[in-house]
């Protein structure tokens, strides 16, 4: 066995607890001893029944007298046991646990710990963890504490994240058969100069899973947190070395003649935090490396106008430009934008995505015309005229998807790459994108607000610009959190809004009604009921599910008023904007992070009349709603962020799918302190030893570490 085994061929697990760990990520033996313990019961208090405070967690030690299974005429599985200590007899009761009959004997010693209350006039402990004692020759009180015997009861018991057929109890017995043998293969990778006192790698496996106290669990925390975090940083900085040391593309020109032309022709000026932006921006053009820069800005704050201004220096400088959008309807969104501005001045913006591919009619015709799979004396292929991009005649700037990364795109001389909502593209797709050109200045961009911790730690490569300030004139958005019994209420404020001749978004976090989420709205659902609700008006449906040339034909019906309320999924989050829209309805609101409502609000709010988002939660819990009223009374985007951070971790800033590229097992993003720690920590290794030539271990480690920051 070693760390890389997989845990279906640990003996005592097998096949089904394979597949049932595997629901929770628990793969081998190293994703098993890396599942940490997300709380502790405090069960070392050792005690005698007689002496044990009611509703106080107690360990006590004794025999079982009686035991038996109780069907109840409601259909409740109970087991019912007596338990005495020699000085009291007390009752435990478990839930649907019938095995119990025959796992516990009427004459065993147990030790069990749980919460001592009093149901009617009798002691009892409901659900009391429990395991066997060889001998109990003495009820005197004990030594509190751990002890080798001791697993399940009398002391800080660990208690996991579980799922079905797999609890804690399973977990303890489980890791404490398998850690003293992965222990052989565990070395520690940090030099003493950077752990510098925190305790050995091995010891804190031992603490965090088994600690006598709360000092351990504390010093077992310090430690495998800061290997989390410090993993990553280093990882990061190692990538911003090597991105510093490639060749250079050569020092940009900036015609600042030609720029102040191209900001003229705009409608609008820019505002303060765009133009601070955009002088960052240039400011990296003209270093002679490559620049690599994330620029962060609320929805509608103009992070895609200074897109298009690099766009048309890159251009002047006799370069192309690629930019990859995470949708097809955000793709035309930019295209349609990019066109608008760039081509008064006589810059061609192609669309390349799986749907839509250009094509060039001189292209075609200067292409004899010979039988398919023979290539012309040029070394094209007639069927690649369609899709191959060529160099002279190529678009200057290419607006596109996911297709870009297909090896049919042939695009030279690309001087910048610039990717919008980069955090939902894989590292992976980064790489491909960047290296379709030699040397390009990377661009990336997001609406996501990121909390100041992530964004050091997470990209830490990339120079960070914020756009933080939204265009004047920009009326805020009124949110309210809407209770069920103001629902009616509801309707007939957006009814009357459309009469008005206002549009409306209702949002639902599902397409269809999932079984396991019968609360939640789906799309389908709701639009069904809606059709009924507003009958006299004219609604649309839109979600991810449809063919592109739907999803389009569906927003421009709504953009030229054929709709009047679009029904969709959180497909609109990003790349649809109509100004006309000014109601933003939110279904099954707590199945959203704070940072994602906060953006589908800021699809309305774009025109000059007062508008709306109206919060619609599912579940009217206290805790729901407390965290959902955050909305009404913050509208920084930054701000919301932090306290998702707080409550629901890096899963809610990103989503699900990407959050599992940052998840965290024991460290937290939160922490300012250890993301301040692990960096300076990183940087003293690099700094005199970039190579990592000193430190073999760390060298080792970082090859196998998840890349988390692009190459």
């Amino acid at each position: 066995m070693n760390l890389d085994t997989h845990l279906r061929h640990i003996s005592g697990i097998g096949y089904i607890h394979g597949r049932r760990l595997a629901e929770i990520n628990l793969l081998t033996v190293s994703d098993l001893i890396n599942h940490f313990p997300f709380r502790y019961d405090d069960f070392s208090e050792i005690v005698q029944i007689n002496e044990a405070q009611l509703n106080s967690k107690v360990t006590l030690k004794g025999e079982i007298w009686s035991i038996k299974n109780i069907f109840t005429r409601y259909g409740k599985k109970l087991t019912q046991a007596i338990f005495n200590d020699g000085t009291n007899s007390i009752n435990l009761t478990w839930f649907n646990s019938t095995y119990l009959a025959k796992s516990i004997k009427v004459g065993d010693k147990l030790q069990i710990s749980g919460k001592l209350t009093k149901y009617g006039s009798k002691l009892s402990i409901i659900m009391p963890v429990w395991e066997k004692i060889p001998d109990v020759s003495s009820y005197s009180t004990p030594r509190a504490g751990r002890n080798n015997e001791s697993l399940h009861t009398g002391g800080l018991i660990a208690v996991y994240p579980e799922t079905e057929g797999i609890s804690s109890k399973w977990l303890r017995t489980k890791i404490s058969q398998i850690l003293p043998k992965a222990e052989l293969f565990i070395e520690d990778p940090l030099p003493e100069e950077i752990r510098n006192g925190m305790i050995p790698l091995k010891e804190a496996y031992q603490k965090i899973h088994s600690p006598e106290d709360f000092k351990d669990v504390q010093d077992a925390t310090e430690r495998l947190s800061f290997d989390e975090i410090f993993w990553i940083q280093l990882k990061t900085l190692i990538v911003k070395n090597n991105w510093q040391n490639k060749p250079s593309i050569g020092k940009w020109t900036i015609d600042n003649g030609q720029l102040t032309n191209f900001l003229n022709s705009l409608s609008f000026q820019l505002t303060q935090a765009q133009q601070k932006v955009l002088k960052e921006i240039l400011k990296d053009l003209q270093k002679g490396i490559a620049m690599n820069r994330l620029v962060q800005g609320e929805v509608g704050s103009g992070k895609t106008v200074v897109a298009a201004i690099v766009a048309y220096i890159a251009h002047l400088n006799g370069f192309k430009t690629l930019y990859m959008a995470p949708t097809e309807i955000l793709a035309f969104q930019h295209y349609s934008t990019f066109k608008k501005l760039l081509e008064p001045f006589k810059i061609e913006v192609g669309l390349y995505t799986g749907s839509r591919k250009f094509t060039r009619v001189s292209q075609v015709s200067r292409v004899p015309k010979v039988p398919r799979g023979e290539k012309t004396k040029s070394g094209i292929e007639p069927r690649d005229t369609l899709d191959t991009l060529g160099t002279r005649d190529t678009p200057a700037i290419i607006i596109g998807t996911h297709a870009l990364l297909s090896d049919k795109l042939i695009a030279s001389d690309v001087g910048l790459v610039i990717i919008d909502e980069q955090q939902r593209f894989g590292v992976e797709q980064r790489a491909i994108l960047r290296n379709k050109a030699k040397i390009p200045h990377f661009l990336t961009m997001t609406a996501t607000p990121i909390p100041r911790t992530v964004a050091l730690t997470l990209y830490g490569d990339l120079d960070l610009s914020i756009i933080d300030e939204l265009p004047k004139g920009r009326i805020p958005v009124k949110t309210h959190v809407v209770p069920s019994k103001k629902r009616p209420d509801a309707y007939k404020f957006i009814e009357q809004r459309v009469k008005e001749g206002e549009q409306i978004y209702i949002i639902t976090p599902l397409i269809e009604i999932s079984e396991t989420l019968k609360t939640v709205k789906a799309a389908t659902d709701e639009f069904e009921k809606l059709k009924k609700v507003f009958a006299k008006l004219k609604l649309g449906l839109l979600h991810g599910r449809l063919k592109p040339k739907e999803k389009a034909q569906i927003l421009q019906d709504f953009k030229n008023r054929l709709i009047d309320i679009l029904v969709s999924t959180s497909v609109v989050e990003v790349g649809v904007d109509v100004s006309n829209a000014t109601i933003m309805v939110i279904e099954g609101a707590e199945r959203f992070g704070l940072s994602q409502l906060h953006q589908l609000r800021g699809r309305v709010g774009r025109g000059n009349r007062q508008s709306y988002c109206l919060i619609f939660p599912s579940s009217e819990e206290s805790g729901i709603i407390s965290r959902l009223k955050n909305l009404e009374r913050i509208s920084d985007g930054l701000k919301l962020s932090e306290i998702d951070l707080k409550i629901r971790g890096s899963g809610e800033i990103f989503g699900k799918r990407q959050s599992g590229r940052f998840d965290l097992k024991i460290a937290s993003f939160s922490n300012l302190e250890l993301i301040e720690k692990t960096r300076l920590a990183a940087q003293k290794i690099l700094s005199g030893d970039p190579s990592l030539a000193k430190y073999p271990r760390l060298r080792v480690k970082l090859s196998s570490f998840e890349k988390v920051a692009p190459d």
